[in-house]
């Protein structure tokens, strides 16, 4: 029998690790106390053990001024969680609002904030991305090259991690194996909780760390699937790369945790840190962690690449990792789909049949409480979604012994594993089962096996990705670029099920997930690739290589997005190897848009650790300095308003990076839709070279009228091109406000 409804492109094993946006302050104490960061900023880097016992009793000392007040009789040893004081100054303590409004108030301090909690946002992957298979022995370099995993640990059995062939770590490596038996491959593993590494394991527990860790790195594993579905050979972008693993979350991922990685990682050694977490909302740089730790990484020569964020459900909520000195990562789509079918009416090919009946007509909801003392063995419940960006994830169906279950899904490609037979269904498939439902007294159905087929339309933004704009730097485009998020096989933690619900006993080494947690480990290892060629590139050129040479991906599939939503394009490693040109930007770049912004200049010296006085006293006040527009950025942005005439001016600087002798014309690329009243000038028009590591500076002039209304987008291309590259920079202009930025 033929199918009554149309075929689904969803598959009941994949779920996005983050479907529901949360970050939150940390727990309150007895006293109303919670976890502070207080962040002091820059740290000259500590040369013996008795330079980081003085840090860490001066931290003690300045706390105590303040604690000598209050008469609790409690001390810095009380509350201090941790001390930062391996790559730059902090500490995490237990502070009650009182005590932190005091310690703000006293000189040194660059910023206090609460220690909030966020939430962790392949065989076919690479393939899909044109990075082949390549043989270790013809990639030696490789080995040379460490990434840092900000993740929730890693299942060292997998076979993505054997070290088999390789050598002993880096010499330069200074990490270490806390509670944990390293290898080769992974050659340090610490974890955190509430600040302390006492007792805590790296051991991945819920999958999410491995299966990250395996996209950025793992080992080539042949005959990798998940039931069947996926198979082939399972590979990170740069398989003989080193894995430094620093577990920082666990059910949530807290502050003081990522923090504490991030100091240790900088100061073990890592060449590229990877970072699926992020908040919900974007904060002022030196208010949020990640931002915090990523520029002291950048100080070092570090790159960090991290996840875009899940929130693109909701119309208000965007891209929440903005900081100009880490890659913001998109997740979309890749060439393969999978496909679920379900029949209505008795048939002979059954995979699962039985009553198809509603789950609960009084309340429409699938959940435990709501089953609880129903008979439901032997049916399929129709489930609706706990709310439109939450659908029920099988837990309900399962504990009441259903044979399979039918949700609702908004989002066709949020995908979520299920304990039990099931899939998602659009509101239209799903009206459509209701009225068969309604038209006969014996409902039946079957759900058909998942199978895998090609979808000739990737890649195409996910709708759960968060769009731009960039709420902090409105100058600055983010994200950054787009990786493959959705449908991703990758290792995972035995200890784990894979749908992670309760009652869900089986056990994978290999899982299928989705979600910009799953798109930033693309681009970790594609950064580790890069490296292993660049060893002395900054972490500015490698991002521009990475940006510069993306796919474009205004194509008719995402005729409803637009470069708020997926950057620059789809991630192409094997191009970003030899860019041609690269944007380079160093502390100094960024410590002069941070004046713009309003940084003062006691602040700025405070992080950085020398007088940034003078670099602010020259910054200029105007528009585009402040919004960040004079950063010298691979992309371009400008935020306008409505229905304005606006001129905007990028300044740029380009270094040569290919053949010491070199010729590149510009050209504008404008469609007549998406640069509607646009005029775009480059000046000049032509960059020669006569040698490596030369600069070349041009500007970007934008023009126009603004679109009428909010939330209006425009964009053009500028690319710097010859016979061997195309260095491209998208140009995004669009006006201010509203919920719907490309969403």
């Amino acid at each position: 029998m033929q199918p009554l409804i149309r075929t689904c492109l969803l598959l009941l094993a994949v779920f996005t690790a983050a479907t529901t946006p949360s970050s939150s302050d940390e727990t309150l104490g007895d006293d109303g106390s919670q976890v502070y960061i207080v962040y002091l900023g820059h740290l000259p880097e500590p040369e013996e053990a008795e330079d980081f016992a003085a840090v860490e009793f001066a931290h003690h000392d300045l706390l105590n001024q303040v604690l000598d007040d209050d008469d609790d009789g409690s001390s810095a040893s009380d509350r201090i969680l941790r001390s930062y004081k391996r790559s730059f100054n902090g500490f995490a303590a237990w502070l009650t609002e009182q005590e932190a409004d005091k310690l703000s108030s006293m000189d040194g301090i660059v910023s206090i904030f609460p220690s909030r909690t966020h939430k962790l946002q392949t065989t076919r992957s690479w393939d899909f991305l044109g990075l082949p298979q390549t043989p270790p022995e013809e990639l030696p370099l490789e080995g040379d090259v460490i990434i840092g995993m900000l993740d929730g640990g890693i299942w060292p059995d997998s076979p993505s991690f054997s070290d088999d062939g390789l050598g002993p770590p880096p010499s330069r490596w200074k990490g270490v194996c806390q509670n944990f038996t390293c290898n080769n491959k992974i050659i340090g593993a610490r974890a955190y909780n509430q600040g302390s590494s006492t007792g805590v394991s790296p051991l991945d527990e819920d999958g999410h760390g491995s299966h990250t860790a395996s996209t950025a790195a793992g080992r080539a594993v042949g005959n990798v699937s998940f039931g069947g579905l996926a198979a082939g050979t399972a590979r990170g972008a740069a398989p003989g790369a080193r894995l430094a693993v620093y577990k920082v979350c666990w059910e949530d991922c807290a502050d003081a945790d990522v923090l504490a990685g991030f100091d240790d990682a900088i100061a073990d050694g890592v060449d590229v840190i990877s970072y699926s977490v992020g908040p919900v909302f974007p904060l002022r740089y030196f208010k949020e962690a990640a931002a915090i730790g990523s520029f002291h990484a950048m100080r070092r020569g570090v790159v960090t690449s991290a996840a875009a964020g899940n929130s693109g459900l909701h119309r208000s909520f965007h891209v929440s990792n903005v900081a100009p000195w880490m890659l913001s990562v998109a997740a979309s789509s890749i060439d393969r789909l999978f496909v679920d079918r379900i029949v209505l009416g008795n048939g002979d090919t059954i995979v699962v049949i039985s009553d198809l009946i509603q789950s609960n007509p009084a309340t429409e909801s699938c959940e435990p409480d709501d089953l609880a003392g129903g008979s439901y063995e032997g049916k399929i419940l129709l489930c609706l979604p706990k709310n439109k960006t939450d659908p029920n994830d099988g837990s309900g169906p399962l504990s009441a012994g259903a044979a399979g279950a039918v949700v609702l899904e908004e989002a066709p490609d949020t995908h979520f594993t299920m304990p039990l037979p099931g899939l998602a269904v659009t509101r239209d498939q799903f009206d459509e089962i209701m009225a068969y439902v309604n038209s006969t007294s014996n409902p039946v159905a079957t759900i058909e096996s998942t199978e895998a087929t090609v979808n000739p339309q990737a890649p195409v933004a996910a709708s759960f990705s968060s769009p731009g704009p960039n709420l902090i730097t409105p100058g600055i485009l983010k994200p950054d670029l787009s990786a493959p998020g959705i449908d991703i096989i990758a290792a995972w933690s035995p200890v784990a099920s894979p749908s992670e619900v309760p009652g869900d006993k089986r056990k994978v080494l290999y899982n299928i997930d989705s979600g910009t947690s799953m798109a930033c480990p693309h681009a970790s290892g594609a950064a580790a690739y890069v490296k292993s060629f660049h060893r002395d590139w900054s972490p500015a050129m490698i991002m521009s290589a990475l940006i510069t040479t993306a796919t474009p991906m205004n194509t008719p599939a995402n005729s409803g997005w637009t470069a708020l939503k997926y950057g620059a394009g789809q991630l192409s490693p094997a191009k970003a190897r030899d860019p041609g040109l690269v944007y380079d930007a160093s502390e100094g770049d960024y410590v002069t848009m941070l004046c713009a912004q309003g940084y003062n200049a006691t602040q700025l010296a405070l992080i950085t650790g020398s007088n940034a006085t003078t670099a602010c006293a020259n910054v200029s006040t105007s528009a585009a300095s402040s919004s960040g527009s004079d950063l010298n950025y691979p992309t371009m942005a400008a935020r306008v308003e409505p229905g304005k005439n606006f001129t905007v001016r990028f300044p740029r600087t380009v270094t040569n990076v290919g053949a010491a002798s070199a010729a590149y014309d510009a050209k504008v690329l404008l469609s007549a839709e998406e640069a509607k009243g646009l005029a775009v000038d480059v000046s000049p028009s032509k960059l020669e070279f006569t040698a490596p590591s030369q600069k070349a500076s041009f500007a970007v002039t934008v023009s126009g009228v603004a679109p009428a209304g909010p939330s209006q987008v425009r964009s053009a291309d500028v690319v710097w091109y010859n016979d061997e590259h195309q260095v491209r920079s998208p140009v995004v202009v669009y006006t201010a406000d509203s919920h719907s930025f490309g969403v």
